[in-house]
């Protein structure tokens, strides 16, 4: 595997090599950076410094996180924020205004959709929804638009799209993309590569790894994340805690291992589940699925048959948990009937044809076998 040109292995077991040549980058708990004179001061404040300045705007440790990030996304630069929707509310915010309209991936993240119809559409924002399929073959769809906020995959449907044909036709009609990649991480897709220009993670998923951290990071053009370092970075304050980016930096060197054995569990599941009759239909794109995607990720999603009793299957499981967020090293289920309940979401155009016998699975790192023996058991309890 690549990224940005070089081995992704090799990235990310480079070690920090600091002053004292320690491994990994120390954590700088300051809130604020002291000067030796006036003259380094007025320099930082008028811009011809980089010198730390405030940890809202600015901290060693979260530096190193965002350095690592843009490396293994190939970008010109990245920046943390506190969370994924952090990171989406600043991206949207900061390159949207009124009268602007979003084409926006169908079966997009939930809050997402809720940022852009709460938030957004009553600012005076429009947002339009389009399939992957809309994407790569309708280029007129982006006509007028100014940014396009794709998925691929998207949540909970799982269908991927063209990137690199979906950027061509943005770019012909000078249209932003920025795609939210928290699926595949840098380990499997680059799609900077591919000519987007901005890629958002939520890093608090596989990035992070061990379900212990709630982050974001957006990666691409230098010049768009310049916009969002001078505009929603310090005015919305959403910043990555040093904490936080010394946890995401510890995550960072094992996740190409980590992805490699959800992969490995992920199509263990997707062979034997093809030949279930209790399946109607397995969503888990691969490598080659489209253009740049090296590999499959472990979370899915499966349709299961009339004959099966989803409640008692959620019940009967005895390692997979009932739980939101995924990507962690344990492994969760999501009914799609569940999340349909949230309010709002029975009447969203967005989730339109979520089948309501879909179930999100995010395969961890536990024996790939003990998990096919409980997803068996379970399955056994909610057909007879």
């Amino acid at each position: 595997m690549s990224a940005g040109g070089d081995g992704l292995d090799s990235l990310l077991a480079t070690p920090h090599d600091g002053a004292y040549g320690e491994m990994t980058p120390p954590i700088y708990q300051s809130s604020l950076f002291g000067f030796s004179s006036y003259a380094e001061f007025e320099d930082r404040m008028a811009g011809r410094s980089d010198r730390p300045l405030y940890s809202r705007v600015q901290n060693p440790t979260v530096s190193a996180f965002e350095q690592m990030i843009a490396r293994l996304e190939g970008a010109e630069a990245a920046v943390g924020f506190a969370s994924g929707m952090a990171a989406v509310a600043s991206t949207l915010f900061a390159l949207v205004k009124p009268g602007d309209r979003i084409a926006c991936i169908t079966h997009v993240y939930p809050d997402s959709y809720r940022l852009m119809e709460r938030m957004l559409r009553p600012w005076g924002v429009e947002i339009t929804y389009h399939t992957p399929e809309a994407f790569e073959a309708e280029p007129e769809l982006l006509a007028g638009a100014r940014l396009a906020y794709l998925e691929s995959p998207n949540s909970m449907m799982m269908e991927v799209m063209d990137l690199r044909a979906v950027a061509g036709h943005a770019r012909r009609h000078g249209v932003t993309t920025v795609i939210d990649s928290s699926w595949a991480t840098p380990a499997l897709l680059n799609p900077v590569a591919l000519g987007i220009d901005l890629v958002i993670h939520s890093a608090s998923k596989y990035i992070s790894g061990h379900s212990d951290t709630v982050a974001g990071v957006v990666a691409g053009r230098a010049d768009l994340v310049a916009r969002l370092r001078d505009l929603t970075l310090p005015l919305l304050g959403a910043k990555l805690a040093p904490f936080e980016a010394w946890l995401l930096l510890r995550g960072l060197r094992t996740l190409e291992a980590r992805m490699r054995q959800h992969g490995r569990t992920a199509d263990l599941f997707v062979d034997r589940l093809a030949a279930r009759p209790e399946v109607t239909r397995v969503r888990s794109p691969g490598a080659n699925a489209v253009p740049g995607l090296r590999g499959r990720s472990g979370l899915m999603s499966v349709e299961f048959a009339e004959n099966v009793d989803i409640p008692r299957f959620a019940d009967a499981l005895k390692i997979f948990r009932l739980g939101v967020s995924w990507g962690g090293f344990e492994s969760l289920v999501v009914p799609a009937a569940i999340t349909l309940r949230q309010a709002g979401e029975q009447n969203a155009p967005q989730r339109f044809g979520v089948p309501p016998r879909l179930v999100r699975l995010s395969l961890g790192l536990e024996g790939a076998e003990d998990l096919w023996e409980d997803f068996m058991q379970a399955l056994e309890v909610a057909t007879g």
